[in-house]
C-alpha cells in the first residue's frame, strides 16, 4: 500500500450535529465505553475500563494542560482582534516562556487581521490590586502564523496574565462560546504541564476513582507530554493524504518512562492519540540517534515511517534513546514530531488504545484505521447506531486490534 495515495473520501461518514456532544456529562467516568476486542464489539461504562485491561500492563497518559490561548483586543476604532497563541517563539521553551515577567514572543493566528494593519494593540487588565498594561506587536510572519511580541507591566508572569485575560480555546465544532465550567471540564484530572491549545480528550473520562482502580489492578501508569497544537483541528483538504502537511508538536518524555517501556518489553496502552503519537515517535527518534543522524535526530518528519527500512527492534530503539540521553546528560527527552499515522503504518509500541470518536476525514480517523487494520467503519457504525456521543466531550472506545 502506498500510504500517500490514500483517498481521504474513503474515510468519510455521516455525523449528524445532534451526535456531537456540546457539553460533558456531569460524571466523567459515567460516559459510555465501546470495547473493540479483535473484531468483537460490546459496550460498558467508562468506569469499568480497568476490568478490560490486563494486570501488569503499562498505561501511558498525556499530562499536558490546556492554556487560555485566545486573547481579545479592541482597537480605538472598535474593531475586535483575536490573537490565538500557537507555540512560544522567544523563549522557545514553554515553561521558560510562561515565567517571563516583562515580555515574550509567540507564533499566533490572528482573527480580523485586515483591521490590524500597523501599530500595537493595547489592553488594560485589572489583576487584584494591580493594573497591568499589555501591548501586542507583530514582528514577523512564520509560515501561516504571525510572530507577536507581548510586553506588559505589573511584574506578573505570562502564565498569570493568560489566566487573568485569556479564554479557553474549546473546539470550533462545539459552536458555542467557552463557559466558566469549561475551565475545569476541558482539563484532565491529571493535567500538569501547560502548553496545549486543545485537550487530549480521551483523558477527560478518567477520574481519581478509575485511576485508583488501575493501581489496584497492578497496572503501571506513566506520563508523557505532547502539547496539542491548533493543527489538530486542521482538515485534510487534499484528495490524497500525501498532499496534507502535518503540524509539528512538542513532546517531552522522562528517562524513567523510557526505562519503564523497556521493562514492559516495549509495549504500552496509550490514552489518546496524542500519547500514541508520542510513543510511536520514540521508536523513530531512537532509530535516528542510533544512526547518529544528529542533525535531524530530535525531530520526526511526517513521512519517515513509510520511507526505507526500519530494522531496529523496539527495545533496540529505546535503548539507543537512553544511551543518547546518557551522553548528553538528559533527564527529559525534548523533541518534536510531525508523524502521520495512517493505513500502511506498523505500530511499534502501542498495543491497546483508549480514544474518543473523531471527525470524518480526519488524520485521527486515519490513525485509528491503521490500528484496527482498516476495520474502523464497523466501530463507527456501532457507535452511531447505539447512541454514542462524538468528538471532544463525547464517549470513548478501548481498541484491542487483531494480531497481524
Amino acid at each position: 500500500m502506498n500510504t500517500k495515495e490514500i483517498q481521504i473520501h474513503d474515510f468519510n461518514y455521516l455525523l449528524p450535529d445532534e451526535r456531537i456532544a456540546k457539553y460533558p456529562l456531569s460524571e466523567r467516568d459515567g460516559s459510555k465505553l465501546l470495547i473493540y476486542d479483535k473484531g468483537d464489539i460490546s459496550e460498558d461504562r467508562f468506569r469499568a475500563l480497568p476490568h478490560y485491561l490486563p494486570s501488569g500492563s503499562l498505561m501511558v497518559f498525556n499530562n499536558t494542560r490546556v492554556i487560555q490561548a485566545r486573547l481579545h483586543f479592541t482597537k480605538e476604532t472598535g474593531a475586535l482582534i483575536e490573537i490565538f497563541l500557537l507555540e512560544p517563539a522567544m523563549p522557545a521553551e514553554y515553561q521558560e516562556n510562561f515565567v517571563q515577567r516583562e515580555q515574550c514572543e509567540w507564533y499566533c493566528l490572528v482573527g480580523n487581521l485586515k483591521k490590524w494593519k500597523e501599530g500595537s494593540l493595547r489592553r488594560t487588565i485589572q489583576m487584584g490590586e494591580r493594573t497591568v498594561e499589555l501591548s501586542a506587536t507583530r514582528t514577523g510572519v512564520h509560515g501561516t502564523s504571525h510572530c507577536i511580541r507581548f510586553q506588559w507591566t505589573g511584574g506578573v508572569s505570562f502564565a498569570e496574565l493568560l489566566e487573568a485575560m485569556g479564554e479557553l480555546p474549546i473546539p470550533p465544532y462545539l459552536n458555542r462560546e467557552a463557559e466558566e465550567s469549561d475551565k475545569q471540564t476541558y482539563q484532565t484530572v491529571y493535567s500538569k504541564i501547560e502548553g496545549s491549545v486543545a485537550a487530549p480528550t480521551a483523558g477527560l473520562h478518567f477520574t481519581e476513582r478509575v485511576l485508583a482502580e488501575l493501581d489496584a489492578k497492578g497496572i503501571d501508569r506513566e506520563e508523557v507530554t505532547l502539547h496539542v497544537g491548533a493543527g489538530t483541528f486542521k482538515p485534510v483538504k487534499s484528495e490524497e493524504i500525501g498532499g496534507h502537511d502535518m503540524h509539528s508538536e512538542h513532546i517531552a518524555v522522562r528517562r524513567e518512562t523510557i526505562e519503564k517501556l523497556i521493562a514492559h518489553q516495549g509495549r504500552a496502552i496509550a490514552v489518546g492519540t496524542t500519547s500514541v503519537r508520542t510513543l510511536e515517535s520514540l521508536y523513530y527518534l531512537g532509530e535516528m540517534v542510533a544512526a547518529d543522524a544528529c542533525a535531524e535526530c530530535l525531530h520526526v518528519p511526517q513521512w519517515l515511517p513509510y520511507e526505507g527500512e526500519h530494522p531496529l527492534s523496539t527495545i533496540e530503539a529505546l535503548r539507543a534513546l537512553l544511551d543518547y540521553m546518557d551522553r548528553h546528560e538528559m533527564d527529559v527527552l525534548h523533541a518534536t514530531t510531525q508523524i502521520i499515522i495512517a493505513p500502511g503504518y506498523r505500530y511499534h509500541i502501542v498495543e491497546r488504545m483508549v480514544t474518543n470518536f473523531h471527525q470524518p476525514q480526519s488524520t485521527l480517523l486515519l490513525l485509528v484505521s491503521a490500528f484496527v487494520h482498516g476495520d474502523w467503519r464497523s466501530i463507527y457504525d456501532y457507535a452511531l447506531g447505539h447512541d454514542f456521543r462524538f468528538l471532544s466531550y463525547g464517549d470513548s472506545s478501548l481498541l484491542i486490534p487483531k494480531e497481524e
